[in-house]
């Protein structure tokens, strides 16, 4: 069966008038037990792309909410390993692309040639690597390109027209915005630069843009003066699902009320 791209499913979600919807989950959290219930559960409530996260033990671009799932997770014994064949089992009953978040420490020591066989044969269509520069990507790329897997650049705030246009010359699948420097994290606010951050990514990439730190409510993303093309949302999810609650329950806003 050929997958639907990354970047058409946010471009037939936006041929629809709406905003694409990429929520993140840590592989494993709460309980490895009902990781896979939940990712079905993100694919059945609407989620157009579910992005996975690798836990490390330094995740130096993630809030505390997402460092503490990935310790939890660490703790319990998830591993690369175990999270790429929970995605192998899951793969023929999901809707939804599957993109894998991570560090690049665990991705060397698997082996890059490796994980891109392996991450293709789970369903996986993409890599988002936040400490991995532009200038240090290439091994990755190279393995990831004969898999047809979409290497995501991830851009900011600080990342001048210049560079956004040297990611825009090898990136594929969507471009990952954050709305504002530092980690992850819920915030109640969007700052101004997140819209000016989205302005620059659409006109330096031909990719769809997402964006994502921050966001925990449609309201956000509809008070935009530009909007991105997609929405990624972790740690409000994170918070809930630790809460006790569903994630049918989390998407339901979204879903209701689009933006």
């Amino acid at each position: 069966m050929r997958l639907i791209s990354l970047q058409k499913r946010i471009e037939n979600a936006c041929s629809k008038g709406r905003c694409a919807l990429i929520p993140f989950i840590t592989a494993g959290f709460p309980e490895p037990e009902r990781f896979s219930r939940i990712v079905r559960e993100l694919d059945e409530s609407g989620a157009d792309i579910i992005e996975i996260g690798v836990p490390f033990s330094d995740p130096v671009a993630d809030g505390p909410v997402v460092e503490e799932t990935s310790r939890k997770a660490l703790a319990a014994g998830v591993s690369l390993g175990w999270t790429l064949e929970q995605l192998a089992d899951l793969r023929s009953g999901l809707t939804a692309g599957l993109v894998l978040m991570g560090y690049y420490n665990p991705f060397l020591q698997y082996g890059l040639e490796r994980l891109a066989q392996d991450a293709a044969a789970a369903g996986v269509q993409g890599f988002i690597v936040p400490d991995l520069p532009l200038e240090e990507n290439g091994p990755l790329r190279a393995a990831l390109a004969p898999h047809n897997l979409d290497l995501i650049a991830l851009v900011g705030p600080n990342t001048d027209n210049e560079r956004m246009r040297a990611y825009a010359a090898t990136a594929s699948g969507y471009v990952y915005a954050v709305s504002v420097m530092g980690t992850t994290g819920v915030r109640n606010e969007l700052p101004a630069e997140a819209t000016q951050t989205v302005r620059r990514a659409r006109e330096a990439f031909s990719l769809p843009v997402a964006l994502g730190f921050g966001i925990h409510n449609p309201e956000q993303i509809r008070a935009m003066p530009t909007p991105p093309h997609a929405v990624v949302f972790g740690s409000a999810l994170l918070q809930h699902l630790a809460a006790g609650g569903s994630a049918k329950e989390f998407m339901a806003p979204w879903t209701e009320r689009r933006p």
